[in-house]
């Protein structure tokens, strides 16, 4: 299978499991060793940015009253949940973030954290706790058991569409509505 690498993976109405039912996730990384993804559009309850900046150990911030202070923070999935991701646009300057292609970037560095609400900011961003991961094979089964459906990634959904319209919004990127696709697998 080709890599998965800066695609979306938006979970089929089948898909139950309470991390990744109605997901969508964007693909960081997949190699023959794996997959690491963020789950995009699921909020944490009660938890915005200004808050966890708050919460930061080490972190002196005095302006935490910007409003782009105010977005949600993501359950990013269900591995190293105390962990932040930055997924970003691509800014130069930006060495302790790696680039996974020319419009994206991702970092787990507290660098960002500083600027995060401030004129240096990336233009779009989101913040994730935790990430998705798959053992080697692991997600190319799921999608043979019609887990998943993969598609290319869109800016627009994974930072400006509201969160709660993700999933639908994914499925109308391709043309269909994804909550009346039939539970049931075929196979040809």
């Amino acid at each position: 299978m080709e890599s998965l690498q800066g695609k979306l993976l938006v979970a089929m109405p089948s898909l139950e499991d309470p991390y990744f039912q109605r997901s969508v996730s964007y693909i960081c990384e997949h190699n023959d060793e794996g997959a690491m993804g963020l789950i995009i559009n699921h909020p944490i309850k009660n938890l915005s940015l200004s808050e966890l900046l708050s919460k930061v150990q080490d972190l002196h911030r005095d302006d935490l009253s910007s409003t782009n202070l105010e977005q949600p923070i993501f359950a990013g999935g269900p591995v190293a949940q105390e962990r932040g991701f930055v997924l970003h646009t691509a800014q130069p300057g930006w060495s302790s973030s790696l680039s996974l292609n020319d419009d994206l970037m991702v970092t787990t560095s507290k660098d960002i954290l500083q600027i995060l609400g401030t004129d240096l900011e990336p233009s779009k961003f989101l913040v994730t706790l935790g990430y998705a991961g798959w053992d080697a094979g692991q997600l190319e089964q799921e999608i043979a058991d019609n887990s998943w459906l993969v598609i290319p990634a869109d800016q627009s959904i994974i930072f400006d569409v509201d969160a709660s319209m993700r999933w639908q919004a994914s499925g109308q990127k391709i043309g269909i509505d994804i909550a009346s696709i039939s539970p049931q697998a075929g196979h040809a």
